[in-house]
């Protein structure tokens, strides 16, 4: 019964990432109407789809079926297709629109994400699409850019919706219904604001509309209310989001001003990014790799991280080399060293993997260090004496020497061991210098797990079998 179960989950999860995933035929038949030229077909084909399944479809595509096809439907592109690109591809698409196209396609866009859209870009690429906006429009997104990169400033929208604390709930129902032609196309909160403009409270559209006209606004007030310094970082922003589950938050000037408004979508984006970084980053491929990157621009990301782990292999290699004579002597060694280093480079990679995302989340700190490492350390040892007791036997059996197996299995305990440690303490140490853990953790747990797994087996050989 569990196995059917089971079973039917498994075929339930596929159909349901099936239901999201983009339909492979759209290539084919976009490929055929390309080929042909018919323009109205492609039309027709765009219609139904959403701008992220469009943009989607940009990205696997060719170079060449993406220009051909752009020639004959660049007016269907729009500024939502654009945010949803990636950042990579998004300059190549930009580079193949006409003028025109691409200014109808910008102007729809809240200045938040002309901002994401354009910080990235080329310079006559920036002032082309600046050139496109409403003056008012553009003063807004060249105030975003002049702020900080990866801070509140360049990820808030302008459009916000505010008013006066006094103000009472018909009032401001009013307000909206007037002056709905002005309103943001989305937005959560009515942010209240003092005589000088400085917020102080918020409220939701569904307390707003559920609450008799007469009530004062400032009576209806949510008690999440927090606002977000324009220079904070935007990681910074995203953790207040995820930590106290905000929908929006006014953004501040140094003077505690309302300068603008974050959503929670422009969070989540942050948070995704973040955790592909990392993930990027542990794997050593680069924090802004891409399936769209050319050949050259993947090569160049990946060559410094293959190089670092050249080093540390050679540094291994000349642990290696201090017992070349035991080595000589004893060739069972050669064969069972990998399998130290590999059980020792396993175990350091989990313990490094849960340390980086704990640290990245803010869920590792001074008050809970000494118990993680403890926990990590005790798990690397409980694993090192089980696999201890299994290489033991193992080294009996297979070369019928109770003495290798004994130090195989020493060798597996100091091993796991120092990998669970190492795995927690050398990103702890890198957050505190200031070093990105992601970025380097994974070259000095590898070799600390590679040197100490070599010392610990050839070291206990030469003692116990020579």
């Amino acid at each position: 019964m569990a196995s059917q179960e089971d079973h039917v989950l498994h075929r339930d999860d596929e159909e349901a990432r099936d239901v999201y995933a983009l339909d492979e035929s759209l290539r084919g038949q976009l490929k055929q109407l390309v080929a042909a030229g018919d323009d109205a077909a492609i039309d027709a084909l765009m219609e139904p789809l959403h701008p992220a399944d469009i943009a989607d479809l940009l990205e696997q595509v060719s170079d060449h079926e993406r220009a051909a096809w752009l020639a004959l439907w660049s007016r269907g592109i729009d500024g939502e297709v654009l945010s949803e690109l990636d950042w990579g591809l998004r300059e190549e698409v930009i580079g193949l629109l006409p003028q025109n196209v691409l200014a109808d396609a910008v102007r729809e866009l809240d200045s938040d994400d002309v901002v994401d859209l354009v910080e990235d870009l080329e310079d006559d690429q920036i002032e082309a699409i600046l050139d496109a906006l409403e003056p008012s429009d553009r003063v807004a997104v060249e105030q975003a850019l002049a702020y900080p990169e990866e801070s509140a400033g360049r990820l808030m929208q302008r459009e916000v919706v505010h008013a006066p604390e006094h103000w009472t709930v018909g009032a401001m129902i009013d307000y909206l219904r007037t002056r709905k032609q002005e309103l943001p196309e989305q937005f959560y909160h009515i942010i209240l604001t003092d005589p000088r403009l400085k917020p102080t409270g918020y409220v939701t559209l569904g307390r707003l509309l559920s609450s008799p006209r007469a009530t004062r606004l400032i009576d209806v007030t949510e008690d999440s209310f927090r606002t977000i310094p324009a220079t904070q970082h935007e990681d910074d922003v995203a953790y207040a989001f995820n930590q106290y589950h905000l929908i929006s938050a006014p953004v501040v000037d140094e003077d505690g001003r309302l300068v603008g408004v974050i959503t929670i979508d422009d969070a989540m984006i942050v948070l995704d990014e973040g955790a592909q970084e990392d993930l990027l980053k542990l794997a050593g491929v680069g924090e802004e790799s891409s399936l769209s990157d050319r050949v050259i621009e993947t090569t160049k990301q990946r060559f410094p991280w293959l190089f670092v782990n050249l080093i540390t292999a050679i540094l291994a290699s000349l642990v290696i080399a201090q017992f070349e004579a035991a080595i000589a002597q004893i060739v069972a060694l050669a064969v069972l060293m990998p399998i130290v280093a590999s059980m020792g480079g396993n175990a350091g990679t989990q313990s490094l993997t849960v340390a980086v995302r704990a640290i990245a989340t803010r869920d590792l700190t001074r008050s809970n260090l000494m118990r993680v490492v403890l926990r990590e350390g005790a798990v690397g040892l409980i694993n090192g004496l089980v696999f201890a007791a299994v290489m033991g036997f193992v080294g009996l059996i297979w070369f019928g020497s109770l003495a290798l197996g004994g130090v195989i299995a020493a060798a597996m305990v100091i091993n796991l061991l120092v990998a669970g440690l190492a795995g927690i303490l050398i990103p702890v140490l890198l957050d505190r210098l200031n070093i990105d853990p992601a970025l380097a953790s994974g070259a000095f747990v590898t070799t600390v797990t590679d040197v100490v797994g070599f010392l610990a087996f050839l070291g206990l050989a030469v003692v116990f079998l020579l």
